[in-house]
């Protein structure tokens, strides 16, 4: 299981955009592990994907998620509310829902990397104070 954020979602998603091929050969090389986002993160390329291109950008979004080859992991009460606190914590970078969501979800999973275009990824630390591997 990879977990992913919007960013490489877009990416994968829209031919066009610049980051395309990178986080293709990126996923590729993942041996066709299932992706993990949360639906903070879905909300955000779902939106990001209708600016795009419309319901025919958002109808490939909703075709990876129901293929199986993306999971939405649902927050818990005490997820969401250590989410509060990583935005506290964070609120100079600062960190969005979305970014707290997959922190989140790193820490409880005990997950070390991330397929992510965002930088602040390489700011944010989980509550080990260790930082995710960020990929591509």
């Amino acid at each position: 299981m990879n977990l992913v954020d919007s960013g490489v979602l877009i990416a994968l998603l829209d031919r066009n955009d610049p980051n395309h091929q990178r986080c293709l050969l990126s996923t590729k090389s993942l041996s066709n592990q299932a992706l993990l986002t949360t639906w903070c993160c879905y909300t955000e390329t779902m939106y990001f994907l209708g600016k795009i291109g419309g319901y025919a950008a958002q109808a490939k979004l909703w075709a990876l998620l129901l293929s199986g080859r993306l999971e939405l992991h649902s927050l818990s009460a005490s997820e969401s509310a250590r989410m509060a606190q990583l935005m506290e914590q964070y609120s100079d970078t600062p960190m969005d829902l979305a970014d707290a969501s997959l922190m989140v979800v790193a820490e409880t999973r005990t997950m070390q990397q991330i397929l992510t275009l965002d930088s602040d990824f390489h700011v944010y630390r989980k509550a080990d104070r260790t930082a995710l591997q960020c990929l591509p």
